[in-house]
């Protein structure tokens, strides 16, 4: 059975106690789930919001991003390894949260382009330290679920197709996948499709509207996205991933310049959303 989940971003993406009320909210209203952004420094706030969610019954999962610095696609190996031990400290923070899955576009840094498409180099590049951070993964029980982003924020995979071609070459079975309905709704052909291809894969999922706004208020074709997870058996997270100006330099940084939705209208109205769709579709 799915499991639903809100991601915090859109009040902060900042790891601290102040998220705790949120986090009991959340819970109050009915999710199961809540998804941190991993990349704070205070680790000793991992454990303690952690230690909450288990206390209160709520399950957690995280997101992870890296700087052009922990580059994994980089020519200069010192590059490459720092995003290996990057990506080994966001498991060791995962760990603390209690997390089973991290997350995001990790294959390479977020937003960091090149004059050229991806090539074959690249794609083995990121294999071999993906590979690498697998291992590290298995070791902690955590699934690493990589994210295709849209061409304005990456260029190495935009596509499922792209996305699985990586899966494949890294070769572990830490290493998997996730969609984001927001993403998918700009670079796909037929999103259906999109699902059925990385489906093997596929161990995570993004509600996200195509304004990131509340899901069901845009033009994602909703029907078509849960009727597919239900075709695929799909039985994983839908964590709803919408944004906000809540925290200015968070949003700042991923150019969003307006609200789309005030957060908790967001989080009810977008449970209520999820729970009648997986309903309608049997998933």
């Amino acid at each position: 059975m799915v499991k639903v989940g809100f991601n915090v971003l859109a009040w902060s993406a900042v790891i601290s106690e102040d998220l705790i009320p949120i986090m009991d909210r959340l819970k109050k209203i009915g999710y199961d789930g809540v998804e941190f952004l991993v990349g704070s420094p205070d680790v000793p706030a991992y454990k303690k919001l952690g230690s909450h969610a288990k206390n209160i019954g709520l399950e957690t999962t995280c997101v992870f991003v890296l700087n052009e610095d922990e580059n994994l696609i980089a020519k200069d190996e010192s590059t490459r390894n720092n995003g290996l031990d990057r990506i080994k400290w966001a498991i060791d923070r995962a760990l603390e949260l209690n997390s089973k899955v991290i997350c995001g576009p990790f294959h390479s840094a977020f937003a960091t382009f090149a004059q050229h498409a991806p090539t074959e180099e690249e794609y083995q590049r990121s294999a071999e330290m993906l590979h690498n951070a697998g291992l590290y993964a298995e070791q902690a029980d955590i699934i690493l679920a990589l994210e295709a982003l849209n061409r304005f924020e990456c260029y190495l995979c935009n596509t499922m197709a792209q996305l699985r071609n990586l899966i494949e070459l890294a070769d572990h079975p830490n290493v998997q996948a996730m969609i984001d309905s927001h993403h998918a709704n700009i670079e796909e052909k037929i999103i259906a499709d999109a699902i059925k291809e990385i489906a093997p894969y596929l161990r995570h999922v993004h509600i996200s509207e195509n304004d990131r706004g509340t899901p069901g208020e845009g033009h994602v074709p909703w029907d078509e996205v849960f009727s597919t997870l239900a075709d695929v058996k799909y039985n994983g997270w839908l964590t709803i991933e919408g944004f906000t100006r809540n925290d200015p330099d968070f949003a700042n940084a991923i150019n969003i310049w307006r609200e789309f939705a005030k957060p908790w209208d967001m989080a009810e109205q977008g449970l209520v959303f999820i729970r009648k769709m997986s309903q309608k579709h049997g998933l």
